[in-house]
């Protein structure tokens, strides 16, 4: 098996420590790091969960990646996120998807963060080089994906795009809806009740099982249901983390 990631990635680190009181000049907690950990995100982190779960990728991103840094503050104790600082947000760059051969590989995976490293155009073209794409985009949708495979988002990008989607696309559509499992051509896919310490990622890992289970059934129920476990999974770890 053998899959090609294509999106921007960046480096999220995340810094934990412990907040036990106020500062004196302004109502703002006081951080205390305990310690740091850094991991390549976005589309890096849909790279990494294919390899944890056995597939052969490749990964064809924005080779200014770990300049581009997503930083978090979280108290260790509750796990509360105070602050997000991002650098060099606006920094992808462009694409230049002439070198890729797309022929090499059982199916893609598009991660499109809508950062512009990727156009519609792009996408629109990769679909029609290959017959198993999946998309998963912060875009808003149009006739520009009708030759994707599946489209992976969440259940609030779905509300927001909800008036651009013809009925074409909506059949192709997988919608993550978090605690309440994903939806499917009107079919409900649940997920068990587990303790949720941190979501981040939570989206690359279940496209991540989807695409692998997929090219390995061709059973789109299935894989969803692989998919789901998956990401159970990795909302009960710390940080952006792999299956």
């Amino acid at each position: 098996m053998k899959i090609l990631v294509i999106g921007e990635s960046c480096m999220d680190v995340f810094n934990y420590g412990k907040c036990e009181r106020l500062c004196p000049e302004a109502p703002a907690p006081v951080f205390n790091p305990i310690n740091t950990v850094e991991n390549g995100g976005m589309a890096k982190n849909v790279y990494k969960n294919l390899l944890a779960l056995g597939a052969e990728a490749n990964l064809f991103t924005n080779d200014n990646w770990s300049t581009i840094t997503k930083t978090r503050y979280i108290d260790f104790n509750m796990n509360h996120m105070f602050l997000r600082v991002d650098v060099n947000d606006d920094k992808y760059g462009r694409a230049d998807l002439r070198r890729l051969r797309y022929k090499n590989y059982d199916a893609i995976i598009i991660s499109d963060y809508n950062k512009g490293f990727l156009t519609e155009q792009d996408i629109e073209h990769i679909s029609k080089k290959h017959p198993n794409v999946f998309l998963d985009t912060k875009k808003k949708l149009g006739s520009w994906c009708d030759n994707v495979k599946y489209i992976k988002i969440n259940n609030s990008e779905y509300k927001a795009t909800v008036n651009t989607i013809s009925d074409r696309i909506m059949d192709k559509l997988i919608i993550t809806m978090s605690r309440d499992g994903c939806k499917h051509q009107g079919v409900l896919y649940p997920v068990p009740e587990v303790e949720i310490k941190d979501s981040s990622g939570a989206g690359d890992t279940f496209i991540s099982g989807l695409v692998v289970n997929y090219v390995e059934t061709s059973d789109i129920e299935e894989a969803i249901r692989f998919a789901n476990q998956c990401a159970t999974s990795v909302v009960q770890k710390r940080g952006t983390s792999t299956v």
